[in-house]
Formats: structure tokens, sequence, C-alpha cells
């Protein structure tokens, strides 16, 4: 229950930001700060066990069972150590944000920063593939809003790092589905732990170049290490916990905890070791470069994740410990070196080296929070970062992939690391020691109050007394590197191990480092030098819009506003496939029985005769009853076959079709414009030989086999499943639900696009404002026209009403359904909307957008309510009893349906009341909705 305890504080907790965020002042940043301190307190509590060789802490809740997908959080060593680095950096990061940012409410920067901790948080916790990737893709989105909330300079930032980060996530989720598919669980211990699949080399390798990839792109290594300083147009404390404890950590993690499978793997060591040694030694040079103390801190993540991804490739437990204990002191001194940049740069208004010099005497605290950090990261004893860089020099030594590897992965290293050195010491001294000789009098700058530089303090300090205590974290770095790796680990961390290869190679590093301080002026020389003109963040716009380009080509092939072309692109591959067929020359074998009845012949000789008069009429109204004909006698072909839902559905949408049609056309010409007999010649030819080909399909394949196995399981377990006996019904509503939800919701959206699109481009104007029908001839009398009609209207709108609602609450078990029923309710409000003399009377003036929106949500209320039998749209069933005696069988799958009957009716009532108003500036005549053209002559009024 921990687990699930603590993951539901944080959502609570973000869910509530927008009202913590009413408090007054600066009291946000700290009571979110308290709320992640305090949930760090039960995980910190938790540690002491898990070293002792406890039992990883589990917890489960159902999800999606029938997939078997569920809730399974577990925390072991590895998970712990990330927990905790999540919770507790966060609430240093979240403290400091309230003293970095001035009063006011910044709901959208603490909601986000919320949602970032409960990703994390979630992400290293997951026991189940499915549910880590959902939180792995949460880190990705929240990340691109951080950076998109800096303002319209943030934007191309935002983009470039999004589309980087999904990029990684779409080769784990390629990851995710291979290793579900070849185990049959998504459990993640399970998979580990299951050495079946790791037995075929070629299916792991694939797997794990995919985990690379999602790695390198999350933790910014070469060559996608720029989206990280690309990243650095975020605020500053957005960056002190993306670089710090979140985001870049996530690939950390996923490297760490796929180790034990991947290990061994040939691909896997080799990558992450030269990638890793690669970007640490180009991070390092890039930081050495920058005047921007921010965009030095950036570069030097990208180095000091290099050397993370380098020992983790390693594999042995002795990497694994270097590993864990460089990711404690990384996310210290990277938090305070952020946060002092961002001290600086409130204090000064500046963050250029050039700009800055002698802010120790003005700035004591914040220059010793800075070089404790900056001396951390350097390797300088007694700071936690010299005992964790001597491990990983320790680590690479002893590379156990050949004699040769090891001495050259340390010597890499050590440059690496000399180059950090040079770099630290270029932060610290370029803006506390020299540069320019501070400002005096007001200009002077004064250090920050107490509460601003608390969170660094913490941090900065804590790098120093674990450094100095660094034996306390033996239990805690075994039992990280013994869960990453499955094997025993037996870490000897301390400050001194006497003479050894590990100590020599970190006082090279810190000579050579600072012969580069000498030698370069703390790196101010090499900055004059200019490097090759390939920044990344120019490859990838130049990447992204060759794709943008290649896309838009693809698309032009068969994107057109022309019907006759778009048509003719499916006709023509109706044709093709046809014409494929007919020559393999497949056996479909005799049918069954005869495919065809005297009685189909009727609706096929209607269906001819309408379709024959409709393409050859200049009429568009003519041609529109004349298709509307046409559907009218498939609906009957269907009533002949026993389709009887589908009979009436064609029925209802071919009726409401001709209605909404006919609004259109009240805008368009009243005949066709004319076309070339060659084109015309062209089309007909397509035309024919499409209906050929589709005619020999069906031909070919009707009464040639028995139903389907799913159709077989359908009709037979349809009732017990569902309750219900309608199988077109319960299919729609009961297995297919999420479907027709996505379907639901399409049809919301055409609706408001109706709406939008006629706002836009002013083509619609308000009926109530048009003057009243002036012409006084009988023929253009609304009045006197529609009185047959409204006088049946008055009957027959109450009775469609009425059996839209029987047919709603009948769907499960006979025809009918919410959509159905929908198109019914509908067809009342179309009757109505005709009947009336005028386009302001005709107005139903109802909330149509609100009913849009109550038929979608009341659909997802439904599915919500199957959460309580373990899945999202699963149908409830009770039987509750009627007054009269017997049962009726009730199910949440008819809420879902009074969801779909209220968004159709919504969208019918969207086209009538948008549609049918007057064009702007047209004359009174077209007020009336029955006021229109001679459709006989095919002439305007």
């Amino acid at each position: 229950m921990l687990l699930l305890l603590l993951l539901a504080v944080l959502t609570v907790t973000t869910a509530a930001v927008p009202v913590i965020d009413r408090l007054p002042g600066r009291w946000t940043g700290w009571t979110l700060a308290a709320v992640l301190a305090l949930a760090a307190v039960p995980v910190l509590a938790a540690g002491p066990g898990l070293w002792a060789g406890g039992a990883p802490v589990e917890a489960h809740l159902p999800w999606m069972p029938s997939l078997g997908v569920g809730l399974h959080l577990r925390m072991d060593g590895l998970a712990w150590l990330f927990c905790a680095l999540v919770l507790g950096v966060g609430a240093l990061v979240t403290a400091y944000s309230a003293g970095y940012f001035p009063p006011g409410r910044r709901t959208g920067f603490y909601f986000l920063m919320s949602a970032f901790a409960l990703a994390m948080t979630g992400l290293v916790l997951a026991d189940d593939l499915v549910l880590l990737f959902v939180f792995w893709e949460l880190t990705t989105i929240c990340s691109f809003s951080l950076i998109g909330l800096s303002g319209p300079g943030a934007s191309r930032p935002a983009v470039r790092t999004f589309l980087l980060t999904a990029l990684g996530g779409l080769a784990l989720l390629a990851a995710v589905v291979l290793l579900w598919v070849r185990t049959g669980t998504t459990r993640l211990s399970e998979i580990l732990g299951d050495t079946a699949w790791t037995q075929d080399t070629a299916f792991t390798t694939v797997v794990a170049a995919l985990v690379v990839l999602a790695v390198f792109t999350k933790s910014a290594q070469f060559p996608f290490h720029y989206w990280l300083p690309d990243a650095m147009a975020a605020s500053t404390p957005v960056s002190a916990y993306l670089h710090a404890a979140a985001m870049v950590k996530a690939g950390v993690y996923l490297a760490m905890r796929f180790t034990p499978a991947f290990a061994d793997n040939p691909l896997w060591g080799p990558v992450l070791i030269t990638a890793g040694l690669t970007t640490a030694v180009l991070g390092a040079l890039l930081a050495l470069r920058r005047h921007d103390l921010k965009e030095l801190t950036a570069y030097s993540t990208v180095s000091q994740l290099g050397f993370l991804i380098a020992v983790i490739g390693v594999g042995t437990p002795q990497a694994l410990i270097a590993a864990a204990v460089h990711t404690l002191a990384h996310a210290l001194f990277k938090a305070t070196l952020f946060m002092a940049v961002g001290v600086i740069d409130d204090r000064t208004g500046t963050r250029d080296l050039r700009e800055l010099g002698g802010l120790a005497r003005a700035m004591p605290v914040t220059a010793a929070l800075s070089a404790l950090a900056a001396l951390s990261m350097a390797g300088v004893p007694p700071l936690l970062g010299f005992v964790s860089k001597e491990n990983v020099f320790e680590a690479l030594l002893d590379i156990p992939h050949a004699p040769w590897a090891g001495p050259l992965a340390a010597a890499v290293a050590v440059a690496a690391a000399a180059l950090t050195v040079a770099y630290s010491v270029r932060f610290v001294y370029g803006a506390f020691w020299g540069g320019r000789p501070a400002r005096t009098g007001d200009d002077r700058p004064r250090e920050a109050g107490a509460l601003f530089l608390a969170a660094p303090v913490v941090s900065a300090l804590s790098g120093l007394v674990l450094g100095l205590g660094v034996a306390l974290l033996n239990p805690m770095a075994a039992r990280a590197a013994g869960d990453a790796t499955g094997r025993t680990a037996e870490p000897h961390l301390a400050l001194w191990h006497g003479l050894n290869p590990a100590l020599g190679m970190s006082a090279a590093a810190l000579l050579l480092g600072a012969l580069l301080v000498r030698f370069t002026s703390s790196g101010e020389r090499l900055a004059r030098y200019r490097l090759p003109p390939v920044r990344g963040t120019a490859v990838f716009e130049r990447v992204h819009a060759a794709v943008i380009s290649a896309g838009v080509r693809t698309g032009d092939a068969t994107r057109t506003d022309s019907p006759t072309r778009h048509l003719a692109v499916p006709f023509v591959l109706i044709i093709g496939f046809a014409a494929v067929v007919a020559l393999a020359g497949p056996d479909f074998g005799p049918p069954a029985g005869p495919t065809s009845r005297p009685l189909d012949w009727l609706p096929v000789v209607l269906v001819t005769a309408a379709v024959l008069t409709a393409v050859t009429t200049r009429s568009t109204m003519a041609a529109l009853a004349l298709v509307g004909l046409a559907g009218f006698a498939t609906a009957v072909w269907f009533l002949f076959l026993g389709a009887v839902d589908v009979a009436l559905t064609q029925l209802l949408v071919e009726i409401l079709t001709v209605v909404v049609a006919v609004l259109v056309l009240r805008r368009l010409p009243a005949g066709f414009h004319r076309v070339r007999p060659s084109r015309t010649a062209a089309t007909a030819v397509i035309a024919v030989l499409a209906g050929a080909a589709a005619t020999a399909g069906a031909y070919a394949l009707t009464g040639r086999r028995e139903p389907s196995a799913v159709s077989a399981h359908l009709l037979d377990n349809a009732p017990a499943d569902t309750g219900g006996t309608n199988v077109v019904n319960t299919v729609l509503v009961d297995y297919r639900a999420l479907d027709t939800l996505g379907e639901l919701t399409v049809l919301g959206v055409a609706g408001l696009i109706i709406i939008a699109v006629l706002h836009s481009a002013g083509l619609t104007a308000d009926a109530g404002e048009r003057p009243a029908v002036s012409r006084t001839n009988p023929v253009w009398d609304a009045d006197s026209n529609t009185v047959i009609m409204r006088t049946v209207a008055r009957v027959l709108i109450p009775l469609l009403v009425v059996w839209s609602l029987y047919l709603l609450m009948r769907g499960h078990s006979a025809p009918g359904g919410g959509f159905i029923a929908g198109l019914v309710g509908g067809s009342a409000f179309a009757l109505a909307y005709l009947a009336a003399p005028s386009a302001s009377v005709a107005r139903i003036r109802l909330a149509y957008p609100a009913v849009i929106a109550a038929g979608v949500l009341t659909a997802l209320l439904s599915g919500l309510l199957g959460l309580a039998d373990g899945s999202f749209l699963r149908p409830l069933h009770a039987d509750v009893p009627l007054p009269w005696g017997g049962h009726y069988h009730f199910t949440t799958a008819l809420v879902f349906d009074v969801g779909v009957y209220l968004a159709v009716v919504g969208v019918m009532l969207t086209a009538l009341n948008q549609l049918g108003l007057p064009r702007p500036g047209a004359d009174a005549a077209e007020a009336s909705p029955t006021a229109g053209r001679s459709t006989a002559t095919g002439g305007t009024r």
C-alpha cells in the first residue's frame, strides 16, 4: 500500500495545484516542497530494510486484466535510489522556485513540476512495461510543456526536445511490444528474470538496440546530446530538476534496469562505453568554451551523463556500484550548480562570465556553495564526487571485453575528467574571483536571502557530508548494484584506499586539469577558436524540414479538393485489385446455394434507374433526390436480406442526408457546370469498371464460405457475455466500445467543425435579424405552403421522439440502439425545421455544442463505471425488478448508448441550425427554409 499511497498523494497534489496556488506570496512553492519532502520520508524509512536484504516493496492494482496489464509497482534497491532522488531533489528545487520567481500565481509551472515528479516516481517504481512506457512518455510531455512555458523564444527548443525524446519513446514502445509478445507477460521483474528470450541472440540484440536508442535520446548521449543545452530556454528551476533528478536520469535508470538482460550482449557494452566516453569528452570540451554559466552547466551535465552511461556499459557489479554512487553525487552537485546560476542571475542580471567576476566578497555563501559543488564535480577530496569518480575510473580500467579496452577507456576517462576540472574552475573562478572586478556602491550585487539559499545549502552540504561519511553508503550501493546486475555486489567505499591505479588516475586528472587551466586561461583561449560549423540543432532542423517536405510530397499524390480526382484513386485501386485477382485465377468454389432471389432484382432495378438518371440530370436538386432514391432502394435491399438494423440506419441516414444536403445546395448554383465530353467519357469508363469489379467481387465471395470464427463466437456468446440478443448492438457497445467511443468523438468534433467553419468564413447570418418574406404571390407564401407539414408535424414529432426513446431502450435485445435512436430523434428535429415558415422560427434554441459534449462525456462516464469491474468501458450488469413483475436487465452499455444518442442528436441540431441560416446579404426570401428554387427548371429565384 505504501507505493500506491505514494502515487496517490502525488496525483492528488498535482490535481490540487490550482487550489494551492491561491495561497498568498510564495507559499505555493513551499507547500509543494513540503509535500514532496513528506512523501520522501516513508521512502527513506524503507531504505535500511532493503539494504539489509529485505524483499522489495510491492503493490498491485488491476488496470487492464484482459491484457494482463496492471498497476504493478515494485521498489527494490535500485528503484529506491532513484525514487529518493526524484522526491528529495524535487522538494529542494520546488522550495528554491519559491524564491526564484517573484510573488504571483504560477499555476502552470507548479502543476507541471508536480506532474514531473509524479511521472518520474511512477517510472522508477513501475514493474509493468506498459506502465513504465506511459510514465516515460509523461516525462517527455512534461519537459516539453515546461520548456515551452518560458515564452515564444522557447517554442522551437521545446519542439526539438519533444520530437527527439519522442523518437526514443517510439523505440521503447517497440521494445515493450517485442518483449511482451516473446515472453507473454508485461511484468518487468519476470521478463528480466526469464532467460529464455535472452538465449535468442538476434532477438536480444534487436531489443537491446531499441533500448539503447531510448536511453541515448533521453540521457542526451552523442549524437543526440544537443537537445539538453538547447533546453536551457527553460527557467533555471526547470533546468535544475530536469538535469539533476528527472528526465535525463530516466535514461540512466532504464540502462541500469536492463543491464542484467543485456550485459553479455555483444552490442550493449561496446556501444554504451564508446558513446558514453565520446559524450563525456565532447560535452566537456563544449562546456569549457561556454561563456554563459547556465550553458556551461548544461554541457557539463552532458559530459557527466557520458561517464554514467559508459560505466553502466561495463556491466560488472563494481561498475554498477560506481554508477549508483555517481548518480547520487551528480544529482547533488548539479542541482547546486544550477540553483547557484539562478542566484547569480537574479542578483547580477547576467550569466555571462565576461560580465562577471569578483562576486566572492559580495556573495560569499553563494561562492562557497558553488565551490563545493564544482569541486565535487571535478573529483576533489573529500567530496562525494571524488569517491564516485575514483570508482568510475576503477570500473573502466577493469572492462572485461578485451585486454586493451580497459586501459584505453581509462585513458579517455582521465582526459574527460581533466576537462571537467578545467570547466569547473572556469565556472567558480570566472564568476567569483576572476573576470571583471566587483561593482561598487548601489550597483554592487548583494547576497541572496536565507530562504532563497536554503535549497542549494542542503544539496551542497550533502555532497560534503556524504563524502566524509561515504562508508555509510556501502549498504545502499550494494543493494542498488545487486538489483541492477542480478549478482552480489560488495562495495568498499572510502576516501582512502591507499596507493592504487584509481588514485593515480584521479591525481592525473587533477594535474592535467590544472595545466589546462593554466595554459588556456580557464578556457578563455579555447573559446576563441571556432569549431566546425556543425551544430546539432541545425542538423535537426534540416532533417525535420526534409521529413516534412517528403510527407507533403507523399500526400500531394492523393491530396486534392476535386471530388473526381479524390474518388478516382480508390476506384482505380479497385479495378487494379480485381485485375490482379482475375489474372491469378483463384478457385472460390461453387456457391452453397443460389446467390440471388427474384425479389432482389426489384431494388437492383430501382438503384440502376436512380443512378442512371442522377448522372444525366443537369439539376443539382434533382440529382440529390435521385441519389436519395438509390439510398432508399439500398435500405429496402438490406431489409430483404434480414439486416434490419442496417436497413433502418441506411433509411434514416438517407433521409437526414437529403435534408442537410438541401440546406447546403441552397448556397450553390442550381445546375451543374458543363464538363468536357472527353472527361465525362473517362470518368464513365472508370465508374463502370469499378462497379463491375465490385460486382464481380461480391459475386465471387457470396455463399462460398461458412461464417467466420469471429462471427460464430459472437452469435454463440453475445447473450451470455452481454445480456443482449441484438448482436449488432452488442458489438458496438460491448465488444468494441472503445472503437465506438472514438467514432463518437469524431462525430462530435465534426459538429463543432461545422460551427467553426461557417462562422470563421462568414457564411451565416442571424436569421432573427432577417426581414420577413415580402413576396405576396401565394407560391412564395411560406405560411401557406407549410400548413400541411405543420399539421402533420404536430402528430409526428412527438411520435418520433417516443419512438427514438423506445429504440434506445430496446437496442440491446432488438433492432435499435443509440445511433439509430439518435437518427430518429434527429429526424424529429429535421421535421420541425422543415415545417417552420422561416429560419428565425425554425431555429431550435438548444445549446447543441453542449448536447454534443454531454453525449461524449456520458459515454466516458460509462467507461469509468467499468473500472469498478477492473477495466475501462467494461459493461456492468444488474437485473432490476419491475413494478408489474419480472425483471429488466440493466447494463451500463445503455448509458453508453445514451451518450451516442445525445451526440448524434447534437450533431443534427448543429447541421440544421448552422447550415439552415441564410447567407449574409441574401434576400429576404432566403430566410424561409421552404422558399427555394424550381428544381423542375433548374433555374434560380
